[in-house]
């Protein structure tokens, strides 16, 4: 049983973590309560602890507090959702508790999951109980109890992980909406995921393997035949390891990468072998590799953004580009754009059109995302770099990016950062409406937060799943209505939706009428929709435009 952990031993245990969460992330998210097709906290969760992956298996770190460090930076910028950034903020408390360690103990691991713990508590204005912040704080409570009968490192994850899960399970009874679905919370479960993956890979189990795929002998990707939907597996790998004994038998790494991607060929000679391998998970391949010797070579190439580049007529990046992003890395530059203007505006939208009436209206950048995507704390930042203004007006356009956007403000070099906390794209739209370039950012933030309060938004979507919720029967596949968040109605016939929607208030009294349609809605549907808003609320201006956004069929402000 491991007593000690170091740096090492810890970025394995992330990698081996992310692979897991990787392998269970539709399980977790089918425990969204909320039938909507937008439930992605096992996807927002996989995606941030990648990010920590890819970051660990660049270089090694000779020490826990290095390796904790590192991954920490990399799930801050790498967090998506909610739920990613609640996962960062345990791992940044974490890696503020063992900075100064080389290696650490149970009892050290204790009190780093307590500072996590802590660190996110801070960050969540309302707290509630039966969520991942009642999940993690019970099981670093068990951790810290575990640790003053056994300090060993394996010991006290193994039992504070026990009591995770039984918390877990009290999540059902803590949350009514979760009670009445019958489910854990979804974070709770990825987080004694990830713990697990950490525990695992201290006792030495194998990662989780997929279903393998067919094996295809191809040297390598030929770009100009490719278009993004040919391509399976993103990243193009190939890599060269030194044998360290005689007869090593490469059928089992063979099976796992086959798990992992396609495209698998592998020479061998008597004392090296080299791998080509289509993977997502290009790290995990070479992590996996170092059983059966030494890395000596490596080399990772992205064909999806390679195919785009070939397509649009640009320069494809490759390997041989190294030397040059080596040489910026290593100068510490980032790209800030210079300000030339006191504010700027970068907001987040899923949809052309929706990106297209942002841009109309001022915004320097849209950020590609929303409900199923969140982008990333880092994409946000990239985007506020590019904006060439002191100050830089930050529109979520969603509820579940909002958190992601603020942890930009420490992070912005040059600029200061605003988050105007819109939950919908109408609400986002009326508030960039309302700025004011001569006016104060105090001034600025009261005029756009009385704008976004006057503005009610309605999303026709489908049920992803069978479920009772808020007093309805709902059957995978019926139309849905949400009202500003909340479910409004359901119905198998959408112009019954529309026909209850009108008789509100909020309709009948609307001076403004915003229809947005989406991807899968013809343009003559379309038209009809407007015309029966246009004779069942005759009081209101109503406008008709294409928003091309996914998932929702409909999105129709009224104000």
């Amino acid at each position: 049983m491991i007593t000690t952990i170091d740096g090492a031993l810890f970025a394995r245990m992330i990698v081996h973590a992310s692979a897991c969460i990787n392998a269970q992330k539709q399980e977790i998210n089918e425990l969204n309560v909320f039938p909507v097709p937008d439930g992605d906290t096992g996807t927002n969760m996989s995606m941030t602890m990648g990010a920590a992956a890819e970051e660990l298996t660049k270089k090694s770190r000779d020490t826990v507090g290095e390796a904790a460090n590192a991954t920490a930076n990399a799930l801050l910028r790498g967090a998506r959702g909610n739920s990613g950034v609640i996962l960062s903020l345990l791992f940044r408390g974490f890696a503020k508790a063992v900075k100064e360690k080389e290696t650490i103990d149970g009892r050290d691991l204790a009190i780093a999951l307590d500072f996590g713990v802590a660190a996110a508590y801070k960050a969540v204005m309302k707290p509630a109980e039966g969520t991942i912040l009642t999940v993690s704080r019970l099981t670093a409570a068990a951790a810290a109890a575990a640790a003053r009968e056994d300090a060993g490192a394996q010991c006290v994850l193994e039992k504070a992980i026990a009591e995770g899960l039984v918390a877990l399970d009290n999540t059902t009874e803590q949350n009514p909406v979760l009670e009445k679905a019958g489910v854990v919370d979804s974070g709770g479960k990825g987080f004694l995921v990830i713990l697990q993956g950490m525990l695992d890979e201290m006792k030495g189990e194998p990662m989780p393997e997929g279903a393998s795929v067919p094996e295809v002998k191809k040297s390598g990707a030929d770009f100009a035949a490719l278009g993004d939907e040919d391509i399976t597996f993103t990243y193009d790998t190939v890599f060269i390891v030194r044998k360290e004994k005689e007869n090593v038998n490469l059928e089992p790494f063979r099976a796992y990468l086959n798990s992992i991607g396609d495209s698998l060929v592998i020479g061998e000679s008597d004392e090296e072998f080299k791998v080509h391998v289509h993977t997502d998970t290009p790290g995990a391949a070479l992590t996996e590799s170092a059983k059966y010797g030494i890395l000596e070579l490596a080399k990772i190439e992205n064909m999806r953004t390679q195919a785009e580049d070939l397509a649009a007529g640009k320069h494809v990046q490759s390997t041989d580009d190294l030397d040059e992003v080596e040489e910026q890395l290593e100068s510490g530059e980032r790209k800030i754009a210079p300000p030339e203007r006191k504010y700027g505006v970068v907001a987040v939208a899923a949809g052309d059109g929706l990106a297209a009436v942002l841009r109309d209206l001022g915004a320097d950048g849209v950020i590609s995302g929303g409900q199923t995507m969140n982008p990333a704390t880092e994409d946000i930042l990239k985007q506020i770099d590019a904006t060439p203004a002191e100050i830089v007006f930050v529109l979520p356009n969603n509820k579940n990016i909002v958190m992601a956007a603020q942890q930009c403000i420490p992070l912005a070099e040059g600029k200061q950062v605003v988050v105007i906390p819109s939950k919908t794209i109408p609400q986002g739209i009326s508030a960039l409406l309302v700025m004011d370039p001569d006016a104060s950012v105090e001034e600025n933030e009261a005029a756009m937060a009385e704008a976004m309060a006057r503005v009610s938004t309605t999303e026709i979507t489908y049920a992803a799943r069978d479920s009772d919720f808020g007093g309805f029967t709902i059957k995978r596949g019926d139309h849905m209505a949400l009202l500003n968040g909340q479910l409004f109605d359901t119905q198998k016939n959408p112009k019954k939706l529309f026909e209850k929607l009108c008789k509100e208030d909020t309709f009948q009294n609307a001076e403004f009428i915003n229809i947005y349609y989406g991807a899968d809605v013809k343009e003559s549907e379309a038209e009809k929709t407007l015309k029966f808003f246009t004779a069942a609320c005759p009081k209101a201006e109503i406008t008709l435009l294409s928003g091309g956004q996914p998932v929702y069929y409909y999105m129709i402000s009224a104000e």
